[in-house]
């Protein structure tokens, strides 16, 4: 009870504020102004609080509640589990739950949200939309991270969607209206492609293909497990995202049947869903959209885009499709790895060239998370050795990475929108010599770009280094190219840093305009800067966190492909025709003319 009332008050809160916002004059733009942010900063204390023990009384029911409701470093499975019928005829429940794959990214998402909420200020047109809007998009964005019914996810992914189309065609800059349309059609492609694989897994799911022990260890309700039980021809089908991962595993899993062109259910639904989640990512080639939209939102909109929205797509990867579809996800490492590298190698030379400076910092977004599809993507597994702890290596640094990116593409995007808003203008060549007008604005700059440099100490360097290295037991050469990628990353934000804010003086207009930080936006600055350095000297502080769940993920696909060796030895390497790299293993695949679906 206490689980369902945390997490239903940190999904909904912000849409019970915005109700209320309804009622509000709009001509009240503070009240309005502060409403959203004090609900955001609630949202962001009750999420806190899953990790922060309690100060206060003990017998006080609230704080008793926030005691029953807290997350247990350590513990590999999920926690705070909720599931309460929602549509009983199709057995879709309202189910949600926190393992060390959600809970950082829920942290992250109410965070942002605060200083975006507090970012907002310089938003003067339509407050009051706006505030709603904001607010309903951040119910969407945690619920796609708490959610573990695949249509309650779904729906959650959706609702984010509207609220950013009209966050950036109505408060965005020249182009919004194209910027935003490009935005809504590469999403609801991805929508689209996802809710295909959603049905096809759906009406092809039997949970009487799980043992009992197996139906009661995924968390399946009492009631569904007892219509299981009961004897019956006809296939009892799920959205419950655990016990798929679990069809999925299965030794005669359900997905591994024939579809088109000699390839499996699972092959076409991996790769259904991992193009929809890419483009959210994005990934080159489907990362298009990216620039445009954050050249023309908001800054406040760019902030959350950029720290939020973009890792819903590594999320989605890493929880719904490995997990569920880990033959297809072995087929296609090389794509998925492919697709990581290409991102990070384009991302960071597109970067260099730009002349705007927001748009810099978007490429530079596309290049980081290609770490993060390249981590996800390396697995390095080979049977007869048969070790993981490479790839939990990478897994853990995308992780990581996510988080890290999260926090300083959010404080790069703020500290350019300051830059505009008192100059109205982004061109890169046109700066110069900022430090010397604002030296505190300056500070807080060099610190959030050391830290997306990737510089020790900072927290972008754990996640590339850990991604990096595992790639080095899937392909030396991807991770030579990876390696020199880093090279790229710091030699474009050094340039830039020595563009904008050293070099001459400032050669462009409204030089009057160039006025030290409000308390406001060095509180917001600092408040990015702050966790890039802890988590940057202290990984720790997350990995408790994260790598007991990231682990059980790499050991459960571990299983599988033990088992998938035994009893089909064709289908993965021998131990006697060992492939220390992928591509090795395709060669030798393809010579004996093995090459199958799924």
């Amino acid at each position: 009870m206490a689980a369902a009332i945390v997490l239903s008050l940190m999904i909904f809160l912000p849409s019970l504020a915005a109700l209320i916002l309804l009622f509000v004059p709009a001509a009240a733009t503070e009240a309005i102004r502060r409403l959203t942010l004090g609900a955001t900063l609630i949202v962001f204390l009750l999420s806190l609080r899953l990790i922060v023990p309690g100060f206060g009384d003990p017998n006080n029911p609230i704080e008793q509640t926030m005691a029953q409701s807290r997350f247990i470093a350590g513990e590999p499975g999920f926690q705070n589990v909720v599931q309460i019928p929602w549509i009983p005829s199709f057995d879709i429940y309202y189910f949600l739950g926190l393992d060390g794959l959600s809970l950082p990214l829920v942290l992250l998402t109410t965070f942002l949200s605060v200083l975006a909420a507090a970012a907002s200020w310089s938003i003067t047109k339509h407050v009051k939309a706006y505030s709603i809007l904001f607010l309903l998009l951040e119910t969407g964005m945690v619920g796609v991270f708490t959610a573990l019914d695949f249509f309650l996810f779904y729906v959650f992914w959706e609702v984010v969607l509207l609220p950013m189309y009209f966050l950036i065609g109505i408060w965005g800059g020249p182009r919004r209206e194209y910027a935003a349309i490009k935005f809504f059609l590469f999403t609801l492609v991805g929508s689209v492609l996802m809710l295909i694989a959603l049905l096809v897994m759906y009406y092809n799911s039997d949970l009487r293909l799980l043992s009992e022990q197996q139906r009661r260890d995924v968390f399946l309700p009492e009631s569904v497990v007892t219509k299981s039980l009961a004897p019956s021809e006809k296939p009892l089908h799920t959205f419950h995202l655990p016990a798929l991962a679990k069809l999925g595993q299965l030794p005669n899993s359900p997905f591994t049947r024939p579809a088109l062109f000699g390839k499996s259910l699972a092959w076409w639904c991996f790769l259904l869903l991992l193009i929809g989640f890419l483009i959210k990512v994005p990934s080159v080639p489907v990362h298009t959209w990216l620039p445009d939209a954050h050249v023309e939102a908001p800054t406040p909109i760019s902030m959350i885009l950029a720290g939020i929205l973009l890792k819903m797509g590594g999320y989605g990867i890493l929880r719904i499709c490995y997990p569920i579809f880990p033959s297809a996800a072995y087929e296609l490492a090389w794509l998925v790895c492919l697709l990581g590298l290409l991102s990070m190698v384009y991302g960071a030379f597109a970067a260099m060239a730009q002349k705007d400076f927001k748009r810099l910092v978007a490429y530079s977004s596309v290049s980081h998370m290609g770490y993060v599809v390249l981590g996800i993507g390396a697995w390095s597994l080979i049977p007869g050795v048969w070790d993981g702890q490479y790839w939990k290596m990478g897994m853990n640094g995308a992780m990581f990475q996510m988080i890290a990116h999260g926090l300083s593409s959010a404080g790069m995007f703020f500290l350019v929108g300051v830059l505009y808003d008192r100059v109205h203008h982004r061109e890169i060549d046109r700066f110069g010599g900022i430090y010397g007008k604002m030296p505190a604005y300056s500070a807080l700059a060099f610190g959030l770009f050391f830290a997306a440099l990737g510089l020790p100490g900072l927290c972008g360097f754990i996640g590339e280094v850990l991604v990096v290295l595992a790639s080095f037991r899937y392909s030396v050469v991807m991770a030579i190219i990876a390696a020199s990628v880093m090279i790229l990353t710091a030699g474009y934000i050094l340039w830039t840093i020595q563009r904008v804010y050293l070099g001459p003086e400032y050669r462009g207009p409204h030089p009057e305009g160039l006025t030290p930080l409000t308390a406001r936006e060095f509180s917001i600055g600092a408040a990015l800067l702050i966790p890039a350095i802890v988590l940057g000297v202290y990984p720790q502080a997350l990995f408790q966190y994260m790598a007991p769940s990231v682990e059980r993920t790499v050991n459960e696909l571990s299983a599988w492909m033990r088992h998938a060796e035994t009893a089909e030895p064709g289908l993965t390497p021998t131990a006697d025709r060992p492939a220390s790299t992928r591509d090795a293993w395709l060669q030798a695949w393809q010579s004996d003319g093995q090459a199958g679906g799924g």
